[in-house]
């Protein structure tokens, strides 16, 4: 496997496609494209494969009845693509310049490269709490995704976060497995709809603690999750609480701030776009999570991964670029 800069990339010469991200929709979008000989480029960043790298086990990917590790599933896709064509180059999108042809991506590495067409597939990442060993301890009894996670948990004891509408829809979902649910909200109110609360507090499975807030973590990656501390948002007042495991479900943040403004967004900052995956500007996509608010599924980041790739070709052939 190609380890940041593959040998044979020229950073000086005009790419047919450049994708930005190298979780699995920019993947499947480099399968793709690979396959129709775009020869495309993927900007891995830093943190290569995204978010699906930090989950042990997925149990909801087509096609592995046993589950896999998200890391390998990264892997084999990127060795799929690797296969095809497709090379990637280890660095961070700081600009684009989407204005001129052919667009422009200047990286933190000082180089700058040049393509005619580009997918955004640069994710979203969760939002954390920030509170001490949080982010080592996903996958080890935190997670940020009850879908992805839940089946894990069943029998056992879990505290969700958060106050909207996900946070409920979390919850019921986690019934499904988990002997108990606890909803941890900083406030005595839920900003979720009414028909969700009203679907969760009928469930008798799940308990609402009010006015509390996650602040400390116990446990190790290697012993898993055993309890969270609750301060009290009022009163000041910890109490260690023990648990199983800990959902986050507080918001994503896309990661759109390399593009400062190019693009429309939604109000959450979710890229839009005019029709399948295109954007406004011909010849850039968006697809995955930085254009998808609802779903967030690593099965949907790769459908829109692979329709972009398609697009994307169509665009190229278009312009006899192809």
């Amino acid at each position: 496997m190609t380890q940041g800069v593959s040998l044979g990339v020229a950073v000086e010469e005009t790419r047919r496609l450049i994708i930005i991200g190298s979780g699995v929709s920019g993947l499947t979008a480099a399968v793709y494209a690979a396959r129709g000989n775009l020869k495309p480029l993927v900007i891995e960043g830093h943190e290569p494969g995204g978010q699906l790298t930090l989950t042990s086990v997925i149990e909801n990917f087509p096609g592995f009845p046993e589950g896999i590790n998200g890391f390998e599933l990264i892997q084999n896709m990127k060795t799929q693509a690797e296969r095809f064509g497709a090379e990637y180059y280890m660095a961070r999108v700081e600009e684009m310049d989407l204005t001129n042809r052919p667009f422009s991506i200047r990286l933190d590495d000082g180089n700058t490269l040049y393509a005619h067409a580009i997918i955004i597939a640069s994710g979203a990442r969760a939002r954390l709490l920030g509170i001490p060993n949080e982010k080592e301890m996903i996958g080890h009894g935190v997670s940020t995704c009850a879908v992805c996670d839940g089946a894990m948990f069943r029998g056992r004891k879990v505290v969700v976060v958060g106050g909207g509408d996900s946070a409920l829809e979390d919850a019921l979902f986690l019934t499904k497995f988990a002997s108990e649910v606890h909803l941890v909200h900083r406030r005595d109110q839920l900003r979720a709809s009414k028909i969700m609360q009203e679907r969760a507090m009928s469930k008798p499975e799940i308990h609402f603690h009010w006015y509390r807030e996650v602040v400390a973590l116990e446990g190790t990656p290697q012993e898993g999750l055993t309890a969270v501390t609750l301060r009290d948002t009022s009163s000041g007042r910890t109490e260690r609480f023990a648990c199983d495991g800990l959902f986050l479900a507080i918001g994503h943040i896309p990661n759109t701030d390399m593009l400062h403004g190019a693009l429309p967004t939604n109000p959450e900052g979710y890229l839009q776009t005019v029709g399948g995956t295109r954007t406004i500007i011909p010849g850039v996509f968006a697809a995955g999570d930085v254009a998808d608010p609802i779903y967030q599924q690593a099965i949907t980041a790769a459908g829109t991964g692979c329709q972009a790739a398609l697009e994307a070709e169509e665009y190229l052939t278009e312009h006899g670029l192809a």
